[in-house]
């Protein structure tokens, strides 16, 4: 691992480092193996080395960084060979975290690059190559660069060497193959509409929000200076409008050379945006300019129609989010000054994200950068990799919150559920039962407390962006200690079931225990006689529903407190973070599908639809972060591409098209099919590309009578499991007599049934006259 010599440090032009050399012959087996601190982008002889973006990736550095490995020979010759590994600031060391104390530096303040050329693949054959302090460096037109703050390129610029190289400390026992999809651009976005503001710049509008970059065109003088700026939306006004990203500059700024048309896409950025504000200063004409996206998420894996153009809208914009913020990471948003892996958005999407995208790789390199930032005391951190790890000066206590670090269980639970993947539940199955200890470790009681301030031990954001209504009388929300203790049973009962899976008895008995004792505490002391549970809020119910936490004795009398949170909210949701992904599948499970529908379908905020109402295409951070008179909401916190909400996919999946893995036979070898006839969505189509081939659903409700066509995929087999409510049922023509599940073999399968809808309930306005002052 090498050094610029040429470098002077995190917020200066960029540098490369270089080697001349010869090779007798090319035998066609020639293999780079390649990483750096900072970012790289490899050059032989003037050509470019892979299509990767972002490389060597975004891991805990200090004690994983990855590399990849690209087959090279197409790129040399015998004879003189020359290459140039081009060198940025990255996550490495540009400013990572907030507002008045940013990160620089985060680990480490060298960018270096390590790199070896063998004359075979996998480590095999001769080394041809390898950086030592015989290679050169010098600067870059890229003047300067960073994941927040964007890209300055000066085209007049030449690489010319002007310094050598050193030799840094490192261990490559640090170094690990990249373990996911590298991140790729997608295809260009073309212009949906352009004009020009007051001041005469040109703003571009490409009719998606995206994780990416513009690439454009230009002709003009040298010296001539082309400015870009980012934003996600316009403002009431219908101005340019990008104060959301607080102390991201998120520009890019490029000088022309003069010579002809000159291309530039940024190299070691991207940006979040919808809008591109474009000023030239000089003499230069702008040509084509597009949008390109970039993911580590390449091709979608689902999706879901259905007879709601919202609905349809909702789910692409869940996917849309997921590509913006599956870029190496599972980042919370892609355009502000954060940009991080938050573990809490990370857990809540898990599921949906398995069925977005191919992640397997993804989630198990993200795990892994979770369980080195783990701390001894088993606490894991808000976010991953987490920069406040070895810099906590300004962000002390920066982990340990319940449904955050649940992250270290769900994600491998779903990983198994998805993929069959039992070495990742073994592997993390340590770090797990570290944090279920952390957490009975807050109270050192079933019963958690956490305290309130920011950096103390325990510390939760409970059930963060509950909505509480109106601020003259505002609606019930979880209180930390119940979203807590909920979350340690969750826990407990989760990696009691993995390390049975595991072949862990002494630990699954300790686990179960450790349940069976949350259980029981949580009864007594959030539950009253009544059945009304002590907070008497959505998400209260939806979890304590979902997870089995009601007694059989007071379930009717919850069922109906529930029922009656949904009520005083006037059918809106009351749910934030962690309870909006049990809403839905609670109310299923209590029977109340009308309730579903009406409250799914409202489009009113807060709502799923009313954002895409709104013309979201991406999923929103904020429940009302456009007000219904185009007003932005407070712009310290307020996200467009945030896709934690976007969880509702899973369910869209799983419950209305009504296809899911099981549990007992992971990896969709069985896949149980049980739909929710949800009449105001029908007809309903969806497919998923999972592991075991694709799996296909669709139904249409007329009248009363339903037709449900499924494929299952030729290496699996299917449980067909009908609600009790559907009557008159027939699979491929032959009527079903039996109850409960029906085998179904690979192949396409039809059923029909007769199934009686409740009726939509009309909500009447109050008639109570309630102005106030």
């Amino acid at each position: 691992m090498v050094r610029p010599l040429s470098d002077k440090g995190v917020g200066t032009p960029a540098s490369f480092v270089s080697k001349t050399f010869s090779l007798s012959a090319v035998t066609g087996a020639e293999s780079l193996d390649i990483s750096a601190l900072g970012l790289y982008v490899c050059f032989i002889n003037g050509k470019r080395v892979g299509q990767d973006i972002l490389t060597p990736g975004w891991t805990s550095y200090d004690v994983r960084l990855s590399y990849q490995t690209y087959a090279v020979a197409d790129l040399l010759v015998a004879g003189e060979n020359r290459i140039e590994i081009w060198l940025a600031d990255g996550w490495l060391r540009s400013q990572l975290m907030w507002g008045k104390f940013p990160i620089h530096n985060t680990w480490g303040s060298d960018i270096a690059a390590f790199a070896e050329l063998r004359s075979a693949a996998n480590g095999a054959g001769d080394l041809l190559l390898a950086t030592d302090s015989s290679w050169e460096s010098g600067e870059l037109p890229v003047r300067k660069s960073g994941i927040y703050f964007g890209e300055i390129f000066d085209a007049r610029i030449t690489p010319e060497v002007s310094a050598g190289t050193a030799e840094i400390d490192f261990d490559t026992a640090r170094l690990v193959a990249h373990e996911t999809t590298p991140v790729r651009e997608l295809e260009a976005l073309p212009i949906a509409k352009h004009w020009q503001d007051a001041e005469g710049r040109q703003i571009f509008d490409f009719a998606q929000n995206i994780g990416g970059y513009v690439a454009f065109d230009v002709t003009g003088k040298a010296g001539a200076k082309v400015l870009v700026e980012h934003a996600e939306v316009l403002d009431k006004d219908g101005n340019f409008y990008n104060v959301n990203y607080r102390t991201a500059e998120a520009r890019l700024e490029y000088t022309l050379s003069g010579q002809g048309t000159e291309h530039y896409r940024p190299l070691f950025t991207f940006q979040g945006f919808r809008y591109a504000r474009v000023t030239i200063e000089g003499e230069a004409t702008l040509g084509a300019i597009t949008a390109v996206p970039i993911s580590s998420v390449t091709e979608a894996k689902a999706s879901f129609t259905s007879g709601s153009p919202l609905v349809n809208r909702l789910f692409l914009n869940t996917l849309w989010s997921q590509r913006g913020n599956f870029i190496e990471v599972p980042t919370d948003c892609p355009q502000r000054d954060e940009r991080l892996g938050w573990t809490g958005d990370a857990q809540v999407f898990a599921g949906t994200a398995c069925y977005l995208g191919e992640v397997q790789g993804f989630f198990r390199k993200y795990m892994r950068d979770l369980m080195v930032d783990q701390r001894e005391d088993g606490a894991v951190p808000h976010v991953v990799p987490d920069p406040t790890r070895l810099q906590p000066e300004f962000y002390p206590g920066f982990f340990g919150s319940t449904g955050w670090g649940d992250a270290v269980h769900i994600i491998p639970w779903q990983m198994y559920l998805h993929y069959g993947d039992t070495e990742m539940l073994a592997e993390a199955l340590p770090a797990m039962v570290k944090w279920v200890d952390f957490v009975w470790s807050i109270s050192d009681s079933p019963i958690v407390s956490p305290p309130r301030e920011w950096g103390a031990r325990g510390f939760t954001f409970g059930d963060w962006l509950q909505p509480k209504g109106p601020s003259a009388k505002p609606l019930p929300t979880i209180g930390d200690d119940a979203a807590a203790t909920i979350y340690l049973y969750i826990a407990a009962n989760s990696v009691a079931e993995i390390a049975r899976i595991a072949g862990d008895a002494a630990t699954s008995a300790r686990m179960g225990k450790i349940a069976a004792d949350v259980k029981a505490a949580f009864v007594r002391e959030f539950i009253t006689e009544s059945g009304r549970l002590a907070y008497d809020d959505q998400t209260s119910y939806a979890l304590a529903f979902v997870h089995d936490l009601i007694p059989a004795d007071k379930y009717e009398a919850a069922k109906r407190h529930f029922k009656n949170t949904i009520d005083r909210a006037e059918c809106r949701i009351g749910t934030g973070f962690i309870g909006t992904p049990a809403l839905l599948p609670a109310l299923v499970k209590i029977g109340e599908w009308g309730l579903v529908s009406e409250l799914f379908l409202q489009e009113e905020v807060p709502g799923w639809l009313y954002q895409v109402k709104m013309g979201a295409t991406t999923i929103w951070e904020r429940w009302d972060a456009i007000q219904a008179d185009g007003s932005i909401y407070n712009p310290q916190m307020n996200s467009y591409n945030h896709y934690a909400y976007g969880a509702v996919c899973q369910w869209l999946l799983e419950g209305v098209a009504g296809f899911r893995p099981d549990a007992g036979d992971p990896g969709f070898k069985t896949i149980v099919f049980e739909p929710i006839i949800l009449p105001d969505l029908s007809p309903v189509a969806a497919r998923h590309d999972s592991p075991a081939g694709q799996i296909s659903a669709a139904w249409s409700i007329i009248g009363e009578a339903v037709r449900y066509e499924i494929e299952v995929p030729a290496e699996s087999h299917g449980v067909l499991r009908l609600a009790a409510a559907y009557r008159d049922a027939t699979l491929d023509g032959q009527p079903l007599s039996a109850t409960g599940d029906v085998s179904l073999s690979a192949g396409r399968h039809v059923i029909t049934f007769n199934y009686a809808a409740p009726s939509r309930r009309e909500r009447a306005k109050p008639h109570v006259n309630a102005n106030t002052p």
